[in-house]
């Protein structure tokens, strides 16, 4: 099992012996049902088994926080500086069944949400012995930075030699309320933090795990300064968001309308990041919905959200799928979520990510069909597009087969001129459902994809 390292130039991964690699999966949790019984080693088996189910759905990556405080029980340390053995052997049997079976992880060190809900719980409030005054100076307080590396440092020094450690997301949805409201505090934070954690891996490790840093989207339109450090930090390998929309991916009416929304956010952060940086979303999903309206989405209904927000964060430049927040009771994906990660994986290899510089092509990409919705990007050899009916949304807010669509065609303007492979693929069957040629003219190319019945994606790759 090889280290995940960027692609040089590039906004996409590569193994260390050369293979591409895209994180495929989701947010868990050390407490939820699929992952619970590592603690106090319960049943090791079980977790294995469902690792190796996650694997054959071509899941390559899960996201994970080191503690999960949402309740007492599994805090990392406690009191602050002292790691609870029970919380460290947990985490060694982790990474022992993730190398096993062949996943990473992304992990994050703090559960910053439940860390602000019940801050005069946690060890690193002053309340409870901790360092910290308040939960308002966790990025600037002198006293709670040393802790932070200290924990930084057992982590990476225990477990950062592991190739099942896919990144480090340095601090989970970091916000100007960790430092008294103030944006401009966030830039330092990520300066100080990046950069001793990669002289601290160089030093002991002879190598620096890729680092990101997340960010609740939203603040980003509230705090547009905080485009620059989390997108384009000199530090960071690649630029990390969470697609949380109000009224579309939040609290979603339809399976269409939080696809777009994802789509329009996703093509303003791979236009923030560059052309070569990689750039995804580490946690989406129906958080309103299920947070605050106490509803749990109808399975069919969310099972083709999930489908379609994967597929409009692919299409959009972004690095694999998406990794939804499963927000559902019991807290786990569906199995039909489960057959969109296979479907997805299983289209990869027909794109070449080792030598794709897409550029989002979403303004740009013209369907024939008025109907269709077109999100993509490209270069000038490669281009991936989502095609979506925009008009055929049923009452139940599925998307409805329209068996009066036609067969259209596909503009896609800045290839180079020349000869081009064209696969279209069904993302509900996980099949490819037509292979054709297409010629590349005054950089524009010309595609007949046939109907778009509800879906299609789409693969251009040069011919030669």
């Amino acid at each position: 099992m090889a280290r995940v390292r960027v692609v040089p130039g590039s906004p996409y991964f590569i193994t260390e012996d050369g293979a591409s690699w895209t994180p495929i999966g989701h947010n868990d949790a050390i407490t939820w049902p699929d992952l619970a019984p590592l603690f106090r080693r319960r049943d090791l088996a079980a977790v294995e088994r469902h690792l190796l189910e996650l694997r054959a759905h071509g899941v390559t990556c899960i996201r994970l926080m080191l503690e999960y405080c949402h309740r007492e029980h599994r805090y990392l340390e406690r009191p602050a500086g002292r790691f609870v053995p029970a919380m460290v052997r947990l985490w060694d049997d982790l990474f022992r069944l993730l190398e096993r079976v062949g996943l990473r992880v992304l992990l994050t060190p703090y559960d910053t949400f439940f860390m602000w809900v019940r801050w005069q719980r946690h060890p690193y409030a002053r309340a409870s012995g901790g360092p910290c005054a308040g939960r308002d100076t966790w990025l600037t307080c002198p006293e709670t930075r040393r802790a932070i590396k200290h924990r930084l440092a057992f982590a990476s020094d225990r477990w950062g030699r592991s190739p099942a450690l896919f990144a480090w997301d340095l601090w989970n949805e970091i916000h100007p309320a960790h430092g008294g409201g103030d944006p401009a505090a966030v830039a330092p934070f990520i300066d100080d933090l990046s950069a001793w954690l990669r002289a601290h891996e160089r030093e002991r490790l002879g190598y620096a795990n890729l680092q990101t840093v997340s960010i609740f989207g939203p603040e980003l339109i509230r705090h547009p300064a905080l485009v620059e450090p989390i997108f384009r930090h000199p530090s960071l390998d690649f630029a990390n968001t969470h697609l949380y929309e109000h009224g579309t991916i939040d609290d979603p009416r339809d399976t269409v309308a939080p696809a777009l929304a994802a789509a329009r956010l996703m093509r303003d952060a791979v236009n923030a990041a560059g052309r070569a940086r990689p750039v995804f979303d580490s946690e989406h999903g129906p958080i309103h919905s299920f947070k605050d309206r106490k509803r749990t989405l109808p399975s069919a209904f969310d099972d083709e959200y999930f489908r379609h927000i994967q597929w409009a964060h692919l299409a959009s430049g972004g690095a694999g799928g998406g990794m939804r927040w499963p927000n559902r009771h019991p807290h786990v994906l569906t199995p039909g979520m489960r057959l969109a990660q296979r479907a997805l994986a299983d289209f990869l290899p027909l794109m070449d990510w080792s030598s794709f510089r897409r550029r989002n092509l979403s303004a740009v990409l013209r369907c024939a069909d008025r109907g269709v919705a077109a999100i993509g990007c490209g270069d000038d050899r490669q281009a991936l597009a989502w095609l979506v009916r925009t008009d055929a949304i049923g009452p139940d807010g599925l998307l409805h087969r329209c068996d009066a669509a036609d067969a259209t065609a596909l503009h896609v303007p800045g290839l180079a001129d020349g000869a081009y492979r064209v696969v279209t693929y069904d993302t509900r069957a996980g099949a490819v459902v037509g292979r054709s040629h297409a010629e590349s003219t005054a950089g524009e190319l010309t595609a007949a994809i046939g109907a778009v019945h509800r879906d299609l994606a789409v693969a251009i790759r040069a011919a030669a």
